[in-house]
């Protein structure tokens, strides 16, 4: 059974720092490149991070980059998002997702959503200012 289940979430003040974890199981996590999405009440669901297979390769949208960062630990099959200075527009329900057998990510303008076949079920930032 493929399964991604994130956890790590919770309430914090804007400046503040939370990580995110997101263990895989039932495909090979290794050989995938993973994502993470967000998506904030009233909006789309985007996704602002993505690490290749190796780890060697990451990707981070523009209102991310430099304070969130990507991790994973492949020994352990799980995937991390460290995420500092966080602010009120950052809140949103956080997932993670695999791009099953694809080893570098592909980016356009972004990630294609529609890469990413698995899906953990979330798990909610709440920034408060």
């Amino acid at each position: 059974q493929v399964q991604l289940v994130e956890s790590g979430g919770g309430s914090v003040q804007a400046g503040g720092s939370l990580r995110l974890s997101c263990a895989a199981s039932g495909y090979t996590f290794s050989n995938s490149c993973m994502g993470w999405f967000r998506q904030a009440p009233g909006k789309s669901r985007e996704g602002f991070a993505a690490i290749s297979a190796g780890g060697g390769s990451t990707y981070y949208r523009h209102s991310v980059e430099g304070r969130f960062t990507i991790s994973r630990d492949n020994a352990k099959n799980t995937v991390y998002l460290q995420l500092n200075s966080l602010k009120p527009e950052d809140t949103a329900m956080y997932y993670c997702a695999a791009d099953i057998g694809r080893t570098v990510c592909r980016i356009g303008a972004g990630l294609y959503q529609g890469d990413f076949a698995v899906w953990g079920q979330g798990t909610q930032v709440t920034v408060s200012s």
